[in-house]
């Protein structure tokens, strides 16, 4: 997993009650449970494992406005304000910094997209240009391959998921919420048809509304619950390079890898739509559901492949009791290898564009699980078969960046706020309503 993410301390006891259960303490719990006690209600997080330490600490670390689905879009806008002062806001540093965002493409068909996206940019008040090949190139000095054009985002920035999370979540500990790691919900309670509280491995908690944001693990929690969640996941791979000079200061996107700067002086680096899907009970299950997704993701390098995730994990099949071990106690962080024939590929076209990078080496190289909606668009809504149940999830590989701003979304809607952004997009209820599913071209 990735090296140095900042500890978090745990509280000694489960509370009796709450007004919200988060269950999850990922960007998404943990920036809903900041909100909530910002609102005054008493919080609890529950966490299996460790805060941030699936896939909120295995990201590439972007903070993008740029190139977002249109219904994101004005999560993004907010998300990245929100960016902008919480260092300020909660006096700790999580590593953000507006250092913009880069595309760059020898590629055609990128620039006619990413032309399209401007012009829908423009109507949201987001600053977005494109450039030219004489712009893209003088935008990466030092880069030895020619390209003939990109966009820029000038206000996006880049953070570090090892710093980010925890640095919330003890802010949020400071507000009154109260973080329980190693912890599993083993189950919902619910009284007269509707939720009043969790089942724990280490006893209950009272509680009129619950969370969950357990990112891959959340189909199978709710399935087990009787409500079905289309949810599929992307195994990854991603790797920090030693440090290295600064041939960019933010975030780069090619047309075969990207990479961030880091605040300790190298890079973190992934091939640009490299990934494996592992075929699984849950795959099976909504298969239809993603073959849209499938085969968009296949044209960009995704690989179909059998594994133990057919076996265990969050997608394998699963039955558990309130008093007996659940899949979450089993498996406390999902902790995929990395695929180093990836890594290895991804330095050697790191070097070969910045010759001044010959030196470079990887530092430590870690694998992610990438949890799917349908239309790659996260569920942030309550669900109306269960009263007091709201989700926080499908984030798509999109959730870092917009966590902080789906965090002040979902408190609001638990809260009974008028929401920040229009919830519209992000209801669970348009997988049962014939909403389009399709994945945007984009």
């Amino acid at each position: 997993m990735p090296s140095n993410v900042d500890p978090v301390q745990s509280d000694p006891a489960l509370p009796a009650e709450a007004d919200v259960v988060v269950i999850g303490g990922g960007i998404a719990g943990i920036a809903a449970a900041y909100h909530l006690a910002r609102k005054g209600l008493s919080v609890a997080v529950l966490e299996k494992g460790r805060i941030a330490a699936e896939q909120s600490s295995r990201n590439w670390g972007w903070c993008r406005q740029q190139n977002r689905d249109e219904r994101e879009l004005p999560l993004a806008r907010y998300s990245l304000d929100l960016w902008g002062r919480l260092a300020e806001e909660i006096g700790a540093d999580l590593g953000f910094r507006r250092t913009g965002l880069l595309y760059v493409t020898d590629r055609p068909a990128d620039l006619e997209a990413w032309e399209r996206w401007s012009e829908l940019a423009r109507s949201y008040q987001v600053e977005s240009r494109m450039l030219t090949a004489q712009e893209a190139q003088a935008m990466t000095p030092g880069c030895a391959r020619p390209w003939i054009g990109g966009a820029h985002s000038p206000t996006d920035g880049r953070a570090e998921p090892s710093m980010a999370v925890p640095a919330l979540a003890e802010a949020a500990r400071r507000l009154g919420v109260t973080i329980h790691q190693g912890c599993a919900v083993r189950t919902l309670e619910r009284t007269g048809g509707t939720l009043s509280g969790v089942v724990t491995e280490a006893g209950r908690i009272r509680a009129g509304a619950v969370l969950c944001a357990g990112g891959a693990w959340t189909s199978l929690f709710l399935r087990h619950h009787g409500i079905a969640l289309p949810q599929a996941g992307v195994r990854s791979t991603v790797f920090a390079t030693t440090a290295a000079p600064a041939v960019t200061e933010g975030g780069l996107s090619t047309p075969n890898y990207v990479m961030r700067r880091r605040l300790d002086g190298g890079y973190t680096v992934a091939i640009r739509g490299r990934g494996t899907i592992e075929l699984t009970p849950q795959g099976f299950r909504y298969a239809r559901e993603f073959l849209p997704m499938f085969l968009k993701r296949r044209e960009a390098g995704v690989k179909v492949r059998m594994g133990r995730s057919f076996l265990s994990g969050p997608e394998a099949l699963a039955r558990w009791t309130p008093d007996g071990i659940s899949p979450f106690e089993r498996t406390r962080v999902l902790d995929p290898g990395p695929d180093m024939a990836t890594v290895n590929e991804a330095l050697s076209m790191l070097v070969e564009s910045y010759p001044a990078l010959s030196g470079i080496g990887m530092a430590h190289a870690w694998g992610g699980w990438i949890d799917n909606t349908p239309d790659a668009v996260p569920v942030i809504s309550p669900v109306a078969a269960l009263p007091g149940l709201f989700l926080s999830t499908g984030f798509s590989g999109h959730g870092f960046g917009v966590g902080p701003g789906a965090g002040r979304l979902a408190a609001d809607l638990i809260a009974g706020d008028a929401p920040v952004v229009d919830p519209a997009p992000f209801r669970f209820s348009r997988f049962n309503d014939g909403s389009d599913l399709r994945p945007a071209a984009m």
